[in-house]
């Protein structure tokens, strides 16, 4: 039963149909969506069919029905992420501000478990840092987890307050801010949630949302972009706070080209100034609730990179042969912290030097492993890697059932000859990751905190 308060709270909204509403919570199964990873393969590489693709994103599909997904090793790989079709309109939002501006640095500021990142990571151009942060501790192992699978250099992951995000004025050309709320959209996957809806808690979510957005807001850049964006229905998080946000930081909202009812997306408006919203409702389109909306901030969009600080010596490292690891060499800085070696991208690289004393960094760029007695032991960062040359080592292409048997870190036979040394274990083309030959037998390098523990 949905709770009244809600529905009389919704009732003029635009797009709110009660008897819709209703009847698509009580007999409806949501979609089921992924969204595959471009970079590393193609979707038709994934085992299962594609039903019809997601109208607003280019690399979304519906599903016809629900797989085990944990049993897939290519959702382990990083081939695609499982994620509810409405969040995916973000890539609308980030194609408006992509015909307005060159994006040098993006902030996702709320980014657990990191179904944004990983679409922001495929939208952004090639040489635009992402800076992927989540506040609360108990959720940033998952969002490392999902940033290491997908494989990109051109990412910092963060963990701080958004005080202290706001911290770095002027920084970022696009802020993503998918702010916590009370969680009605979501009330088909996660039925409990609706116990714990109520009227007091969307006024708390509200007051949050707004303190969330003062602290960090600082950190946008003059001429930058804001994406706000809940999975609430109710407008004192949605079109009231975009109201709020024009108010107090005179952010302009911005069109996105979608027009008004287009596969069931509605356009809603700010009740005081009109700024343009978009509003998704289950049952109008095939997914779950969600608001969103885009601002931009006054001023010139300027090239705000980061000026290289001055390399430290005492760890740069640019004798490792490892010219024969990386795809791509060319614009990565490759060095040493203590025994640890990292590449990253120039702009990366100028991010962690100038912050990596103010922000606590979780990751940047990709860890390429331990430097031991002029060898380099790779990482399981590295397995993942799409800057990874993987003609430079040793493939052991496994079987599903052998790969899941990697993934749980059990024992399994390879009837491939396995050579005396590193060797990356490889699924359906896509790497899993390393296991190491030492005679005898070989030790799985798969992280132990990941293993699969759900058997066939």
């Amino acid at each position: 039963m949905l709770p009244s308060d809600l529905i009389e709270s919704l009732k003029g909204l635009p797009g709110f149909d009660e008897t819709d509403f209703v009847n698509i919570h009580k007999e409806a199964k949501p979609p089921v969506s992924i969204r595959g990873n471009s970079r590393k393969r193609k979707m038709d590489d994934v085992p299962f069919k594609m039903d019809r693709p997601v109208p607003w994103c280019k690399n979304g599909f519906y599903l016809k029905e629900r797989p085990v997904f944990t049993l897939d090793p290519l959702l382990h790989a990083g081939a695609y992420y499982v994620q509810e079709a409405s969040s995916m309109f973000l890539e609308q939002a980030v194609k408006r501000v992509l015909s307005e501006i060159k994006v040098n640095y993006a902030l996702d500021l709320c980014a657990a478990p990191g179904g944004k990142s990983t679409h922001l990571l495929d939208l952004l151009p090639d040489d635009a840092v992402l800076v992927s942060n989540e506040v609360v501790a108990s959720r940033v192992n998952i969002l490392l987890e999902n940033i290491i699978k997908w494989g990109n250099a051109n990412v910092v992951v963060t963990q701080n307050d958004p005080l202290g995000i706001g911290k770095l004025e002027e920084m970022f050309d696009l802020m993503v801010v998918d702010a916590p709320c009370s969680g009605s959209g979501l009330f088909r996957r996660d039925p409990e949630a609706v116990s714990e809806w109520s009227l007091n808690h969307v006024e708390l979510c509200s007051q949050r949302q707004k303190r969330i957005l003062a602290d960090a807001l600082p950190a946008l850049a003059p001429g930058g972009f804001l994406v706000y964006s809940t999975c609430s229905y109710s407008a004192d998080e949605d079109e009231k706070i975009a109201d709020w946000i024009h108010t107090q930081f005179k952010l302009e909202g911005v069109s996105l080209e979608w027009p008004d009812c287009q596969n069931g997306v509605v356009l809603s408006e700010s009740p005081v100034f009109k700024l343009p919203c978009y509003r998704f409702y289950p049952g109008k389109v095939e997914g779950e609730g969600l608001f969103i909306a885009l601002f931009r901030k006054s001023g010139q969009n300027i090239n705000n990179e980061l000026v290289a600080a001055k390399k430290n010596k005492e760890r740069k490292a640019a004798d490792f042969p490892l010219s024969g690891w990386l795809l791509q060499a060319d614009g990565l800085e490759v060095f040493r912290h203590k025994e640890i070696v990292f590449a990253m991208p120039a702009l990366v690289h100028s991010f962690y030097q100038a912050f990596h004393k103010k922000l606590n960094i979780r990751k940047s760029g990709v860890r390429m492993g331990e430097w031991v007695h002029s060898k380099l032991n790779p990482d399981h960062e590295l397995a993942l890697a799409q800057l990874l040359k993987r003609e430079g080592f040793p493939l052991v292409n496994l079987e599903k059932e052998q790969a899941l048997s990697f993934l749980r870190r059990e024992a399994f036979d390879i009837s491939d000859n396995v050579v005396k040394s590193w060797n990356l274990i490889v699924y359906e083309g896509y790497s899993l990751g390393w296991i190491k030959n030492i005679g005898n037998r070989f030790n799985n390098y798969y992280p132990k905190e990941w293993r699969i523990r759900m058997q066939s």
